[in-house]
Parts: C-alpha cells; sequence; structure tokens
C-alpha cells in the first residue's frame, strides 16, 4: 500500500477559528512516522491545497457563507484527490472543517466513475452534515457536505468537479449521529440515509452496527470512503474540536470500529477532520486521530 497526505488548512466552512491549524496538529502528532511505521509507503502531496484565509474572504450570503472561496478549495482538492487514485495512490486528507470533504468526495466520484466502479462512504460523526441552504440555521456550509454528496443543496457544491450526486444516497452510512437539526431530520428520512444514532449503538452494540454497515455497503459498492469527523468521539477524549457533543463514542469503540473496516478490506481512501489545535489539550486530539487513522488502514492489536 501507498498512501499520499494531502493538507487542506481551511477553517471557513465552520462557525469557530482553528481547525486550519489541524492538518499541522496531525503531522506534529506523528501521523506520517506512524503510517510509515506500519510498513506502508507515505508521501506528501506536492504542496497544501491553496484556502483563501477568512480575513480576506467574503462572507457572500449568510445562508452560504465564504461559498466561493470553499468551491475554489475543494475543486483544486478534487484534482489532487482523483490524481492520486490514477497514480494508484490511497489519499488521505487532513482537514480543516467538515466542509473538505465535498472536494475529497467529488474527485473521487470522478475517479470512480471512470473506472466503472461504485464508491460508498461511511460517515462517522456527531453530526449528519445534512442541511441545505433553505434549512441551515447558521450558514455555515461545514453543516452541508453530505447533503452535497449525495445531490442535494447548492449547485455549486452538488456538482462540483461532476455531475450529481457524486454517492447515492442509499449507499452512504452515518454512525454516531447524537445532534440532528430538526429539518436535517427531515432530510434524512425523505432521502432514505441509513443512519446510527448513539442510541442504536447503546441498544445494539457497535460491532453489530459496523458489521451491519458492512454488510449493505459490500453488496452495492467496490470501495468505500470514510470521512471522520472527530467530533464523533466523546468530548472525554476528542477535546480539541469546535462542535463537542456528550456521549459520543468512546476511545475503544471507534478503534473496533475502524478495525473492522479495514478487515473489510473496501476503504480506498481516508479523511480526517476538524480537528482544532486552539480548543486541545497538548495535542491530545490529534494523537487520537492519528490512532485512528491507523487503525483503519489495518493496524491491529496483534
Amino acid at each position: 500500500m501507498k498512501v499520499r497526505l494531502i493538507d487542506v488548512a481551511m477553517d471557513l466552512g465552520a462557525g469557530r477559528r482553528g481547525v486550519d491549524m489541524g492538518p499541522s496538529a496531525l503531522r506534529l502528532a506523528g501521523i506520517r512516522e506512524k503510517i510509515a511505521a506500519m510498513g506502508i509507503e507515505v508521501e506528501d502531496d506536492e504542496e497544501p491545497i491553496a484556502v483563501a484565509i477568512r480575513e480576506r474572504g467574503d462572507v457572500y450570503d449568510n445562508r452560504l457563507k465564504f461559498l466561493p472561496e470553499i468551491v475554489s478549495g475543494c475543486t483544486h482538492l478534487a484534482r489532487r484527490v482523483e490524481l492520486a487514485k490514477e497514480q494508484g495512490v490511497m489519499p488521505i486528507v487532513m482537514g480543516g472543517d467538515h466542509s473538505i470533504a465535498i472536494g475529497t468526495i467529488a474527485g473521487l466520484s470522478a475517479f470512480y466513475r471512470r473506472s466503472a466502479k461504485t464508491l460508498g462512504v461511511v460517515w462517522i460523526d456527531a453530526h449528519s452534515d445534512f442541511n441545505t441552504a433553505e434549512t441551515t440555521p447558521s450558514g455555515n456550509i461545514h453543516g452541508m457536505p453530505l447533503a452535497a454528496t449525495v445531490g442535494i443543496g447548492a449547485r455549486e457544491l452538488t456538482e462540483l468537479h461532476g455531475p450529481a450526486p457524486k454517492v447515492a444516497p442509499e449507499n452512504v452510512v452515518l454512525i454516531g449521529l447524537r445532534d440532528v437539526d430538526p429539518l436535517e431530520k427531515k432530510n434524512l428520512r425523505d432521502h432514505h440515509i441509513l443512519s446510527y444514532t448513539m442510541a442504536d449503538i447503546d441498544r445494539l452494540g457497535l460491532f453489530t452496527v459496523v458489521d451491519e454497515a458492512i454488510e449493505r455497503l459490500s453488496t452495492r459498492c467496490d470501495f468505500l470512503h470514510v470521512s471522520f469527523d472527530v467530533d464523533s468521539l466523546d468530548p472525554e477524549f476528542a477535546p480539541g474540536v469546535g462542535t463537542p457533543v456528550k456521549g459520543g463514542l468512546q476511545y475503544r469503540e471507534l478503534h473496533l470500529l475502524m478495525e473492522t473496516l479495514a478487515a473489510s478490506h473496501m476503504v480506498g481512501s481516508v479523511e480526517v477532520v476538524e480537528v482544532n489545535p486552539i480548543l486541545d489539550r497538548a495535542n491530545e486530539t490529534a494523537e487520537v486521530a492519528v490512532e485512528m487513522v491507523c487503525s483503519v488502514l489495518g493496524k491491529t492489536i496483534l
């Protein structure tokens, strides 16, 4: 296996500052060295994705804040991700806020469409990120990327780097939900997104949840993209996030989820988002995030 680390210092989609330093925090936590220690060849992308800083951006629209700048950054990212796949390299995208997933998945979709392969997405998050300009309570685009990925929302987002949808709604599984806006709930129901809340995980157990998810996706998809928002973890283990929600995944639960995904041999790309060093304790959140990335790449206890 060969992986390529792609830095995306984007904070325009979030309401709080600091996630633009997420890629640096992940590198400080040793992501490159720890993946290499697994016997995996690691390379860096040619240069970080160019993203406008907030002070030079234009809010543009209070329902779609910083839309032009986010579209520009995500378009550059989509091209880099598509190129990595063309070159036979697994992209590991390091954010940045979760709006970058619009670019990541657009690049993957373009590659897999040409290859006549089907992409599935495992979205690990406390939030569903299924708002649109019509339903958003904040206008922050990091609350919209999954909706855009399945073709719902502003055309600038849904048709970025290719036609919509990038992924069919039935090929998406959400895991870890515990904070969903009222109108997002309707969007999720209307589009039949398979969603596992923390209540589902409490009732069924994490292994049953991930086993069901993989069984469903393996019959429909050739490859999986794992989109990992660190706020899926309980704030006890991941304090350095902008939108913490109590009652999240426990440390070993998330390891089990990642290890089980790795064992499916379907994971073709990974992104890790929303690490905010300003809000962290001694880079603890980035260090845990790196451990989880290693698990989804195949690291096990024995």
